[in-house]
């Protein structure tokens, strides 16, 4: 009985360009990539604290447009008990265009959770519609 051995092929010195032995592993490309996906993760940590999901939502009422430089906007807001919120408010002319914003701070009475609010935005032309764009927690 004879027996078989597999062996690497044997090529002509000189006619192939050097051949490495053994196989390198790339060790750069490993580490960049692991350091790529950490600074990812932080980032996305980040900004999911800053701008994720909250307990603070704002919700337009209504809004009244007295004259042709004021808009009040009426909203509600959610927020855990006793506190404070910090909302964007926006108005719009009848082309969408944007004719005044504020930022206004709405605290909660002790113990409730929702804030009925009434607030009055400067505009620059004859405003018809209002927004909420959103609220966080007022520091």
């Amino acid at each position: 009985m004879s027996e078989t051995r597999a062996t690497n092929p044997v090529f002509p010195p000189g006619r192939y360009g050097h051949r490495r032995s053994g196989r390198r592993r790339p060790v750069v490309p490993i580490i960049v990539l692991a350091l790529v996906v950490a600074a990812s993760v932080l980032v996305s940590i980040k900004l999911y604290q800053r701008y994720g999901q909250t307990d603070y939502q704002g919700q337009i009422v209504g809004w009244q447009e007295p004259t042709d430089r004021l808009m009040v906007i009426k909203f509600t807001v959610l927020v855990p008990a006793g506190g404070a919120a910090e909302c964007r408010l926006r108005a719009r002319d009848y082309g969408g265009n944007v004719v005044g914003s504020r930022t206004v701070t709405v605290r909660a009475a002790a113990g409730a959770t929702t804030i009925n609010a009434e607030e009055q935005v400067t505009t620059t032309a004859r405003a018809s519609v209002g927004d909420v764009l959103g609220c966080q927690p007022a520091d």
